[in-house]
């Protein structure tokens, strides 16, 4: 006897006599499980194309769409790709001087055609990311219609807070409207993307993004639309995802010694939000927070990265990786206002894959509902709905550490999702430094 079947066979004995430690965790009559609303299944890459080649980045992008699809992502969702503004600029791919046409560097229409053409043929969707807030100071319409900018008290363009690199566009002229959804409808009709990114979209009139959003999809009713707000006011104004800002930093606080379980409240709260049909983005790293912190110890170490995006993704909502979680050896800040040639991982993007596998196999359970198991040092958590069960379990530290199986599973049979075997729960898991679960039956 194998010393797991061996404690399975003492609790068992436990139980048969009343003595069980687990009694207060099994009502005589449990309740039936609960079965919400339709979960997501998609995954998201966010493609910085500056992390793809100094030059050329479309084409360099191009290259790897065969492993990011084969990592089980959806939608690939590409940062601004358009003519950068130079006067006052600092870098940033948000600064926009013609919001019609691509930045030189990057490549040209073709290779942007080539790019949304090989996506869609791995079955991939193509949103891509647009700044309506604001412009690049060198932008024509600065000359071309002063008006369209807003202005202080002496009649000088402003910027919004905290950009000085941009000028804020002014919404209440109508003009400004027309030509920003023009621009919009462009980039849907030359290339068939399948949506957009939103970014600030807070800085932007709600009633604009409702008639934009309309408007496009009469040309395409499928039309993604990701608002960068953690207001669920957007959802109504057409938008099928926006933020859960607290993510990243929630789940790398519990790998910096902050408390488990909250990684579990914070993931329910934000789900509350969120209506049916609707989703929100849950992530570990996205551009700004990779530019904001080292990359290589957010997360306790490179080795917890992916065990974060297990808790990014399997709390439900649509996970998201950023290009360069996919890249190994990485430490330091990010700008993603540089440009370079990373060297992605194919071992790396194949533990990604059997996250994601393991994110789409559990759909079903994971609309059952969510009951946290955690304890100091592992996030634990499942869901259940009749005659099926999941349960994750996650190390946030840099030691091997130990938790309890809840009762009801201990022992029973069940697939481990990521290694695709079959398993016997065990009354206690044992997690390496960093390391995860994800069983289900």
């Amino acid at each position: 006897m194998n010393k797991i079947t061996s404690i399975i066979a003492t609790v068992a004995a436990f139980a048969a006599t009343g003595c069980t430690s687990y009694e207060i965790d099994m009502p005589a009559n449990p309740a039936a499980p609960v079965i919400g609303d339709e979960v997501s299944t998609n995954v998201i890459y966010q493609a910085n194309p500056r992390f793809f080649g100094e030059n050329d980045c479309l084409k360099g992008l191009t290259a790897q769409l065969t492993r990011i699809s084969d990592m089980d992502c959806d939608i690939l969702w590409v940062m601004p790709v358009y003519e950068t503004g130079e006067l006052n600029g600092i870098g940033s791919p948000y600064c926009i001087r013609n919001f019609t046409s691509l930045n030189s560097r990057y490549g040209t229409m073709d290779d942007m055609k080539n790019l949304v053409n090989t996506a869609h043929s791995k079955g991939m969707k193509v949103i891509l990311d647009w700044v309506a807030n604001h412009t690049a100071w060198d932008c024509p319409w600065i000359t071309q219609h002063p008006d369209w900018y807003m202005k202080d008290a002496e009649g000088n363009i402003v910027s919004p807070s905290g950009w000085s690199d941009v000028a804020q566009l002014n919404f209440d002229n109508s003009e400004v409207r027309t030509a920003m959804k023009d621009a919009m409808t462009y980039w849907v009709n030359q290339l068939s993307i399948d949506g957009f990114r939103c970014d600030y979209a807070d800085g932007v009139p709600q009633d604009f993004w409702s008639n934009v959003i309309t408007d496009l999809r009469a040309i395409n009713p499928d039309m993604i639309m990701l608002a960068e707000t953690a207001n669920p006011e957007y959802y109504a104004d057409g938008f099928n995802m926006i933020y859960d800002w607290e993510s990243a930093t929630t789940i790398s606080a519990a790998f910096n010694g902050g408390k488990p379980a909250n990684v579990v409240k914070e993931a329910k709260e934000a789900l509350a939000k969120v209506p049916d049909g609707k989703s929100i983005l849950r992530y570990v790293f996205n551009h700004d927070v990779a530019a904001e912190n080292n990359v290589a110890t957010m997360f306790g170490s490179p080795e917890g990265v992916p065990a974060a995006y297990v808790l990014a993704s399997m709390l439900n909502g649509t996970p998201m990786i950023y290009s360069s979680m996919d890249v190994e050896g990485l430490s330091g800040k990010l700008s993603f206002f540089d440009y370079r040639t990373l060297d992605f991982s194919t071992p790396l993007s194949d533990v990604y894959k059997s996250i994601n596998s393991a994110f789409k196999a559990s759909a079903e359970v994971r609309r059952g509902e969510l009951r946290d198991y955690s304890n100091s040092s592992v996030v634990c958590f499942t869901r259940a709905i009749p005659g099926h069960n999941l349960l994750v379990a996650v190390n946030v530290t840099g030691s091997t550490q130990t938790v309890r199986t809840p009762i009801v599973l201990a022992g029973a049979a069940m697939t481990d999702l990521i290694k695709s075997t079959s398993v016997t729960a065990p009354v206690e898991i044992e997690l390496e430094p960093y390391a995860y679960v994800i069983l289900m039956n």
